[in-house]
C-alpha cells in the first residue's frame, strides 16, 4: 500500500515556465495517485495554477514586496514563507527552477527527498538527487528528463490545462460585450512578448487580422495591463482588445477562439496545453527553443541569421490559411456580416478606463 507523499513542486517564474512544468505534474500525480501535491510560485503566476487540476494547493511569495527596498515588508514577506516551507512537513520537493533562492528554500522544507535541476555545481549541495540542467532539449521535456532522471517514467505524456469555469463564463461575457459570436470562427492575437526583441511589428499583426476580418473572422487583440495603450492602434482599426483581462479570462478567449497566433509567450503555450491550434511567431526551432510543445511545425521562423521582422505579412497570411484549412474552418456571410458590424461599433465606442 502507498505511503501517502506530500510533495512540494517549485517554480516561482515566468508564465510560460511554470506551465512547461505542467506535464510533469501530470507525471507526479501518475506516479502518486494519493499524494498532496503543493505548488510554490509567485504571486503574479498564481492564478495559473488553478487551471493544474493535480495540484491540491498552492503557496504564493510576493515579489514585489522584495523589489519595493522595504526592509521590515521583506522580512515580514521571508519569516512567513520560510515558516510555511518548514511547517509543511514535505516527504519530497522537486525544484524545476534550479536557481539560488530556490535551491535554498527547497533545502529548507528538511524534506528527506530534494530533487532539483542543476545549473551550477555549487548549488548541488542543496538537493539529494539533482540532474545537470540540459539546455538543448525543450524545457518541458527537461522538466520531465529531470523527473527520469530520479527515477519517474510516464505510461503518456499529458499537457492539459483546464480554464476555471467561472474564468470561462466571464470570456464568454467579453465575446457579448463586444459583439462577437460563439459560433464563428474567431482569431486571437497576442502581439507581445517579455522581450521587444521578439516582438514581430504590430502594424504587420493588424495587417493579418485586417486580412481575416474582410474573409469572415472575429478578432481579439490579447495582452496584459502593461501592453493597454500600445494596442490602442488595433482597437482605431475596430478589433477588439482584452488587454488588462485577468489571465484565466485571457486562456478562457483563447479556449473559445479557433487559432491562437503570436509570439514566444506564455499564452500561445497555454493555448497548446488546452489543445487548441497555434501560430508561433519565433526567432527558431532549434534544440532547445521554446516551439509549440511536439508541434514545431506550428511555428513561423525567419531566414537563417535573419530576425524576426524578416517574416513577411504574407507569409503569415498563408500560415494562418493553411491552419484554417486544417482545422475545416467555414467562412460564411452571416460571420462575415458579423465581424463588419463588431468592427463599426468597436471604432464607434469610447476607449474604457484603462485597469490599474
Amino acid at each position: 500500500m502507498e505511503t501517502k507523499q506530500n510533495i512540494l513542486l517549485i517554480r516561482l517564474r515566468s508564465m510560460g515556465d511554470v506551465l512547461f512544468t505542467l506535464p510533469a505534474v501530470h507525471l507526479v500525480r501518475e506516479v502518486f495517485p494519493s499524494a498532496k501535491i503543493t505548488f510554490l510560485v509567485s504571486r503574479e503566476n498564481a492564478p495559473l495554477l488553478e487551471g493544474f487540476r493535480d495540484v491540491d494547493e498552492t503557496i504564493s511569495v510576493d515579489r514585489a514586496r522584495y523589489r519595493r527596498g522595504n526592509p521590515i515588508s521583506i522580512c515580514l514577506e521571508t519569516l512567513s514563507l520560510l515558516r510555511v516551507l518548514r511547517g509543511g512537513n514535505f516527504s519530497l520537493v522537486v525544484d524545476f527552477q534550479g536557481y539560488g533562492e530556490t535551491a535554498w528554500l527547497a533545502w529548507w522544507t528538511g524534506a528527506p527527498r530534494r530533487w532539483g535541476s542543476v545549473y551550477r555545481p555549487a548549488r548541488r549541495w542543496a538537493y539529494t538527487r539533482c540532474v545537470n540542467r540540459d539546455n538543448h532539449i525543450h524545457p518541458i521535456e527537461w522538466n520531465l528528463s529531470l523527473l527520469h532522471q530520479c527515477g519517474l517514467h510516464p505510461a503518456q505524456v499529458l499537457n492539459e490545462f483546464t480554464v476555471p469555469a467561472g474564468a470561462l463564463e466571464q470570456a464568454r461575457r467579453f465575446l457579448a460585450a463586444h459583439k462577437l459570436a460563439l459560433d464563428c470562427p474567431t482569431l486571437f492575437i497576442q502581439p507581445f512578448t517579455s522581450t521587444p526583441g521578439k516582438n514581430w511589428p504590430l502594424e504587420r499583426y493588424i495587417a493579418v487580422a485586417k486580412h481575416w476580418r474582410e474573409r469572415g473572422l472575429q478578432v481579439i487583440f490579447g495582452g496584459g495591463p502593461v501592453e493597454y495603450a500600445a494596442l490602442e492602434p488595433a482597437r482605431q482599426a475596430g478589433f477588439a482588445v482584452s488587454a488588462g483581462a485577468p489571465l484565466n479570462v485571457s486562456a478562457g478567449l483563447v479556449k473559445l477562439s479557433t487559432l491562437s497566433l503570436g509570439g514566444d509567450t506564455g499564452l500561445l503555450h497555454l493555448a497548446v496545453a488546452m489543445d487548441k491550434r497555434v501560430i508561433a511567431i519565433i526567432p527558431s526551432t532549434a534544440p532547445g527553443g521554446k516551439y509549440p510543445f511536439q508541434h514545431p511545425e506550428w511555428a513561423v521562423t525567419p531566414p537563417a541569421g535573419q530576425n524576426i521582422s524578416a517574416i513577411t505579412t504574407e507569409a503569415i497570411i498563408e500560415a494562418c490559411g493553411h491552419a484554417f484549412t486544417e482545422l475545416d474552418v467555414q467562412f460564411n456571410p452571416v460571420c462575415l456580416a458579423a465581424a463588419q458590424k463588431t468592427s463599426e461599433a468597436t471604432r464607434d465606442t469610447p476607449a474604457p478606463a484603462r485597469r490599474r
